[in-house]
């Protein structure tokens, strides 16, 4: 522990206070801790009785606070398929023939709506900064319409621009009206870059350049991405090594393995994070761990999917950035940054054995590690003063925390659920008692399910459009 109150503060615009327990990061917690924020910054944590004056307070009695948790892997438009029947139990070459055809009516009605609800949930599970892989796009402008509602929400968000252009045609997997050429791709790329990217600190929209997957896109695709995304100086965002058909994909197409296809193209550094990342073996995990690039670890969606999870506690060892990701709901089916990173706590230790990892290094994971992930570990992903001011207060119901008295980060876990009783994006409260502070939310979920019903096909629906 350090002195009472790291730095003074004066008169905070926010005051969380009388925490049970405040993590500030992995090496630091302040029992009855309070937090003091202003102009989106924490200014100061401590103990109770130093607390400085503040224009709005929080009370976190009998709660855990902790950094608000980092989503570095999602697509938020499979909310609109969330749970469809003819796709839960293939496999996932399977599940994405079956939701191309689907997602190929996308447009920016849906894009924005799904975006809108997904944030929504994600702030109800802990989430205060969240990636989006968005990938199909049978219309422009989808992506300018998910940054909208991120803006409209007050969220943190960083866009990452997906692309297809290897169609069934090409030899890849999805239907020609979801793919776009190489150079329409580049174009809305440097695009969306010019008009959006904010590379200043506190930063609430950044955008990133993602290609689908090595298999859905061209080498020259893949290599032009890299140079274009070292040119502007964002982030490289790509699936790689999910399952093991894309290892026999890639040996066949490309005559190598995902990995080896990843450097030959340029994102061999630490521009670059990846989705999944199950299957490499040693001497790939040690070329990605020196290189730098991180890896979005998907727990519930490899478990749905059954095709293998992560090696977590040895790439930590290694050295790569972890982070945690949702992965798309209609793989995963929610967008709960704390079932994730409970999920990720059972995988560890039923890869590793008990001691393979605890509540904390889960935690890390989801935030310090998800923040490395994102470029971002110097402002994201902690609570030191300094840091953007994104935090959750927990709330876990009476009679499942009966008994526990010993350790609020163990029991936030083991002892669940737990949601967000409050949480702060930047200063801002936007949930509230476990409830969304966002007037839009009411019509956005009624043309959601509208924009739902059409794209599944299923009759009924009213009127009606936001954004």
């Amino acid at each position: 522990m350090t002195s009472a109150v790291d730095p003074p503060v004066k008169v905070a615009e926010l005051l969380v206070r009388d925490a049970e327990l405040l993590v500030v990061d992995g090496g630091r917690e302040i029992p009855g801790g309070w937090l003091a924020v202003t102009d989106g910054r924490v200014t100061g944590v401590g103990h109770a009785g130093s607390e400085p004056e503040a224009r709005t307070t929080v009370s976190a009695a009998g709660r855990l606070v902790t950094p608000g948790l980092i989503n570095t892997h999602h697509h938020l438009y499979q909310n609109l398929t969330r749970s469809y029947a003819p796709a839960v139990n293939g496999s996932l070459f399977d599940w994405l023939t079956t939701l191309y055809p689907i997602w190929a009516r996308l447009d920016e009605e849906a894009a924005y709506v799904s975006a809108y609800v997904g944030m929504a949930e994600l702030l109800m599970g802990g989430c205060t900064t969240s990636a989006d892989h968005l990938y199909v796009h049978p219309r422009p402008h989808l992506v300018d319409a998910e940054i909208r509602a991120a803006r409209d929400i007050g969220f943190r968000f960083h866009a990452t621009r997906g692309s297809m252009t290897r169609s069934v045609e090409d030899g890849g997997l999805p239907p020609r009206r979801v793919t776009q050429t190489d150079d329409e791709v580049l174009a809305d790329s440097e695009r969306l870059i010019r008009a959006y990217h904010d590379p200043g600190p506190g930063a609430l929209v950044r955008v990133a350049l993602a290609p689908c997957s090595p298999f859905s896109v061209t080498k020259t695709l893949m290599t032009a991405t890299a140079e274009l995304a070292e040119r502007h100086d964002v982030r490289l965002h790509t699936h790689l090594a999910e399952d093991p058909d894309e290892d026999t994909y890639c040996l066949e197409t490309y005559g190598c393995r995902p990995v080896e296809y990843f450097e030959e193209t340029g994102w061999m550094s630490d521009r670059s994070w990846v989705a999944h990342c199950i299957h490499p073996n040693d001497a790939e995990l040690r070329r990605l761990a020196a290189a730098g690039v991180g890896v979005a670890h998907c727990p519930s969606s490899n478990m749905l999917i059954g095709g293998g999870t992560a090696r977590v506690g040895e790439m930590r060892e290694l050295g790569l950035p972890v982070g945690i990701g949702c992965d798309g709901s209609a793989s995963t089916d929610h967008a709960s940054l704390w079932m994730e990173t409970r999920a990720a706590l059972l995988l560890g230790r039923y890869r590793g054995g008990p001691g393979a990892m605890t509540a904390r290094d889960a935690l890390d994971i989801a935030t310090r590690g998800s923040a490395r992930c994102l470029g971002r570990a110097d402002e994201l992903g902690h609570l030191r003063p300094g840091a953007c001011a994104d935090l959750v207060v927990w709330d876990l119901h009476e009679v499942a925390l009966a008994g526990a008295l010993s350790d609020p980060v163990e029991a936030w876990l083991r002892c669940g659920p737990a949601r967000a009783w409050t949480t702060v994006v930047g200063g801002r409260v936007l949930v509230d008692h476990g409830e969304p502070r966002l007037p839009g939310l009411a019509d956005a979920l009624r043309v959601h399910g509208r924009v739902a019903r059409r794209m599944q096909g299923v009759d009924g629906g009213g009127e009606g459009c936001v954004g």
